[in-house]
C-alpha cells in the first residue's frame, strides 16, 4: 500500500505528517523498506509532495523539522512536487486542505484516482462531532502554530492506521 501526504510546497504539513504517519505505521509493524523487493505488498510506503513546486529538492521547513525532532520524529525525505503518476500508482492521498484537495483532484484520471483523495482531517478522533478540519498552514508563523500542527496531525494519524490496518484486512495481506 502506498500513501502520499500532501501540502502545497511540501515543506511543513506534508512532511510533518509524513513524519508522524511512518512512526505510528512502524509501531504497528506495518510499513517496509521499500527497496525491499521481497516485502511485497504487507507493508505500507509512506511519501509526501506538494501541489506546487516552490521547494522542490528542500528539506522540511525549519520549525517542521525542530519541533518534529523534539517530538520523536525523523525527516529524510526532499520536497517533491505532486504528479498524475503519483495519483495512479497511490492507494492513499492524504491532503491537507480544501485548497489541495482541489489540486490532487485536477490532476486525477478518473473516478478511481479521485476516491484516493481524502482530508488527513477525516481521520480525526472528533471528525463525526465536530466536522472534519483542515490543517492549517503554519508556514510564515510562529512556533505555535507548528505544534499546534503537529497535535492535529497526530490526532488524525490512529484513525489513518486503522483505515490502513482494515484495508490491508480486506486484501488479505
Amino acid at each position: 500500500m502506498r500513501i502520499i501526504t500532501v501540502c502545497l510546497g511540501n515543506i511543513c504539513r506534508s512532511p510533518a505528517a509524513e513524519a508522524v504517519l511512518r512512526r505510528a505505521l512502524a509501531r504497528e509493524d506495518l510499513t517496509h523498506d521499500v527497496t525491499d523487493n521481497s516485502a511485497g505488498d504487507r507493508g505500507v510506503e509512506v511519501a509526501s509532495a506538494g501541489t506546487a513546486d516552490y521547494h522542490v529538492g528542500e528539506r522540511p521547513h525549519q520549525l517542521t523539522i525542530e519541533v518534529g525532532e523534539q517530538l520523536g520524529y525523523e525527516f529524510t525525505t526532499r520536497g517533491a512536487q505532486l504528479t498524475s503518476e503519483d495519483l495512479a500508482t497511490a492507494d492513499l492521498l492524504l491532503v491537507m486542505d480544501e485548497s489541495n484537495r482541489a489540486n490532487a483532484l485536477a490532476l486525477a484520471a478518473d473516478d478511481a484516482q479521485r476516491a484516493k483523495v481524502r482530508l488527513l482531517g477525516e481521520f480525526a478522533s472528533d471528525a463525526d462531532t465536530a466536522g472534519v478540519r483542515e490543517v492549517p498552514d503554519p508556514w510564515g508563523h510562529p512556533r505555535e502554530q507548528f505544534e499546534a500542527m503537529y497535535r492535529q496531525i497526530e490526532d488524525a494519524v490512529p484513525g489513518v492506521v486503522a483505515f490502513v490496518r482494515q484495508t490491508l484486512r480486506s486484501r488479505g495481506t
